[in-house]
């Protein structure tokens, strides 16, 4: 019997409060959330007020213990990191120490049914839920990988006083919007009940759904996927196989205009020196990265041909695989003589000029490639799909 199966046929032990907390948020989001409008209705103050309060609670999870603390990505003003603390303990998701140990254990064993806490191998509802409310070996809580953040005192001060920080502030955020727009159920309701279950259940399609419906264009041997369904709720984060491609970037969304809330919250508050330190993959590591896979989807439809047609057709793969080889030392060296460049002098600007000209030159060679590799594939078949239909015939 394999771990795995020997591990689901154990009674586990489960954890009361998450199960509570799911289950009642949950109820009262379908149930009274509903009613009180219906019978004394919700003004759009309230909804504002419950708008602010979710995008707070979810930008402090994404920004602040994915990307800040997690992936150290960029580094920012402690008042900023305070903030983030404060709100994200708002969300009960855990302390943010537990959460990034947590989400390490999951990029560096991602898939893994034993080591990865919330594998989505093991079924939709493990990883959205049920990892949380029960004891699994694979979620564990080990704070080996995150001595880095054992010596930060704010993660230390809120994983230390959790509990009374995180019901002050959903305290705090009933009363105080409540008193501003004169009803404090409302608040309650919004605010909190309904302002945590989406963002509970933002962040756990994410682990679940995240990792069964979507793309894979940056790296095809995991399975974390681009979801745009969920990145609208998750401020940005359903980028997710990108972040498994590169989770030192500060993006999750690559181009400037994808819709990544986090992202643009981290750029603008870097123009005013809040935020500094910006990591980011390069242009060269995202292309290479998105034609690899392109070239692994190529060479995995042709093996589908018979084979005869197979050696007819990898013979023209193996010279565009060895031009994409070119194409990317070629902007290696680009690069190179780029960082060489003196920082002053009259040649500066026209150097540059022409050395990125070049690598524009190289993106277009790639570009047309990606069309051949994908004419390669429907020729092969339209010739494979004749060469049947004449075999038929005779």
């Amino acid at each position: 019997m394999s771990t795995v199966s020997a591990n689901a046929a154990e009674k586990r032990k489960r954890y009361w409060a998450p199960t509570i907390l799911f289950a009642s948020t949950g109820l009262l989001a379908l149930t009274a959330v509903p009613l009180y409008g219906f019978e004394y209705g919700y003004s759009w103050q309230q909804w504002l007020a419950f708008l602010l309060v979710t995008g707070l609670c979810g930008i402090s999870i994404s920004a602040g213990n994915h990307r800040l603390w997690t992936h150290k990505t960029y580094k920012t003003h402690w008042l900023m990191r305070l903030l983030f603390a404060l709100f994200s303990a708002a969300t009960l998701q855990n302390t943010t120490l537990n959460w990034c140990a947590a989400h390490r254990a999951h990029h560096r064993y991602t898939d893994n049914n034993d080591l990865d806490p919330h594998s989505s191998a093991r079924g939709l509802w493990f990883s959205h839920l049920d990892w949380m409310m029960r004891e699994y070996p694979s979620g564990m809580k080990s704070h080996d990988n995150v001595r880095d953040l054992q010596r930060d005192k704010i993660v230390m001060w809120q994983h230390r006083n959790y509990l009374p920080i995180a019901i002050a502030m959903n305290l705090a955020i009933c009363l105080v919007f409540g008193w501003i727009t004169g009803d404090i159920i409302a608040m309650f309701l919004l605010a909190v009940v309904l302002r945590m279950v989406i963002n509970h259940h933002a962040a756990f399609a994410l682990n679940s759904f995240g990792h069964r419906w979507g793309h894979r264009k940056y790296k095809s041997d995991i399975s974390a996927r681009d979801n745009p369904l969920i990145n609208i709720f998750a401020f940005g984060e359903g980028y997710h196989n990108y972040h498994h491609a590169f989770p030192g970037d500060f993006r999750n969304g690559v181009g400037w205009l994808a819709y990544d809330p986090s992202k643009w919250l981290i750029k603008v508050l870097s123009w005013f020196g809040i935020t500094r330190q910006l990591r980011t993959a390069t242009d060269m590591q995202v292309q290479k990265t998105v034609q690899e896979v392109k070239f692994e989807h190529t060479e995995q439809q042709l093996k589908e041909l018979e084979a005869g047609d197979q050696e007819n057709w990898r013979s023209l793969l193996d010279r565009e695989r060895a031009d994409f080889c070119k194409t990317m030392e070629e902007w290696r060296v680009l690069l190179a003589e780029r960082r060489k460049i003196a920082q002053d002098g009259p040649a500066k600007k026209w150097k540059l000029a022409a050395i990125q000209t070049k690598i524009r030159d190289l993106k277009f060679r790639l570009k047309m490639q990606s069309r051949r590799l994908r004419l390669l594939v429907r020729q092969s078949r339209l010739n494979a799909a004749t060469a049947s239909s004449i075999g038929f015939g005779k």
